[in-house]
């Protein structure tokens, strides 16, 4: 798996990266083809103070992308809540990708 994380006008911070990367391993444990994520974080310019922190990421996975963004106060709210959207992406796509066809019953003679 490929794992780009980028800040955007933020300096990603070793602990800022190890917790990201920690909370992506709750996507890998619910479906291992993940492919390729990249992870941008960002800290906008508004006047505003609520919803200033923002984490956007991009999954990869076989057979399909997938796409989420957070915005909130605190930049690791962001991340978690990011997290949590990604999670319920990767288990709908994991029930979409499997087979739940049954063979058919053999007749008896």
């Amino acid at each position: 798996m490929n794992l780009t994380i980028s800040g955007h006008h933020l300096e990603v911070t070793p602990a800022l990266r190890s917790y990201v990367t920690t909370k992506l391993d709750r996507i890998t444990r619910h479906f291992d083809q993940v492919v390729d994520v990249k992870v941008l974080l960002t800290v906008e310019k508004q006047k505003e103070k609520q919803r200033r922190q923002r984490a956007e990421c991009n999954v990869h996975v076989k057979g399909s992308d997938m796409f989420a963004e957070s915005s909130h106060e605190d930049l690791y709210a962001a991340v978690d809540e990011l997290m949590d959207k990604l999670d319920r992406q990767v288990v709908r796509h994991k029930d979409r990708v499997q087979d739940h066809h049954h063979d058919p019953a053999k007749r008896l003679m």
